[in-house]
């Protein structure tokens, strides 16, 4: 198997749902069967799925709810294999957070081929390295560790000069008035006092600047604000 991956087929049609099993089983993944909506749920429940198959129209619970409920609760990959032509019925189904969509009767090899994909599809994301970082230019913000380093360097920044920097950089086309910086940053309302915001800004641009003379990275927009540097 590989790497036993399971796979839910909900399906109440016994032949169109044995003939879904042997497709995956050949595949090399392991299929477990359910035959209604709400067999489907207590599956859904009582084990981590790699991967659903899921008719629409079902008895008990409709396959729209089982989509639904799916996508709320988790990111496992969903493929709906359905009789519905309509084409709005297909657009509902990936609005809601179905990855593909595959029409009855179906080709053997065709939905063969779509299941390795989308599984291949999330077994890319899921080995994509998790970094909650913001870049510009040659500056990496480490959300998590509230570092900041440039040009390879870390930046010794007080606190609030982290947060006015993270601040520019969250909205890097935006431009923030001095109002709008001293508001979201000291959580205070602005009553004009420039100065202080002169001060940390031209605090972190020094910084900026010893670590990287040959760049500039923050833009003053006269009689407006401040915005980052493209």
């Amino acid at each position: 198997m590989k790497d036993s991956v399971s796979i839910l087929v909900i399906e109440d049609d016994e032949d169109i749902n044995r003939l879904l099993c042997n497709i995956i089983s050949k595949n090399g993944y392991i299929p477990k069967a359910a035959y209604s909506g709400t067999e489907a749920v207590i599956y859904l429940e009582n084990q981590k799925w790699d991967m659903v198959l899921l008719d629409l129209m079902l008895p008990g619970l409709s396959g729209e709810e089982i989509l639904k409920k799916v996508t709320k609760e988790s990111n496992v990959p969903i493929i709906i294999i359905s009789a519905k032509l309509e084409i709005q019925a297909k657009i509902d189904a990936l609005r809601t957070g179905a990855d593909d969509y595959i029409t009855k009767p179906f080709d053997i090899e065709e939905v063969s081929a779509r299941i390795d994909t989308c599984l291949r599809r999330y077994r890319r994301m899921a080995d994509a390295p998790i970094t909650n970082q913001i870049r510009h230019k040659d500056i990496i913000i480490d959300t998590d560790a509230k570092k900041v380093s440039v040009n390879g360097n870390e930046l010794k920044l007080t606190a609030l000069e982290y947060e006015i920097l993270f601040l520019l950089m969250s909205s890097p086309n935006k431009v923030f008035t001095k109002a709008n910086l001293f508001e979201s940053v000291w959580n205070e309302e602005f009553f004009g006092d420039e100065n202080t915001i002169n001060v940390h800004m031209s605090n972190i641009r020094s910084k900026l600047s010893r670590e990287n003379p040959n760049e500039e990275y923050i833009e003053t927009i006269w009689g407006m604000g401040y915005r980052l540097k493209t």
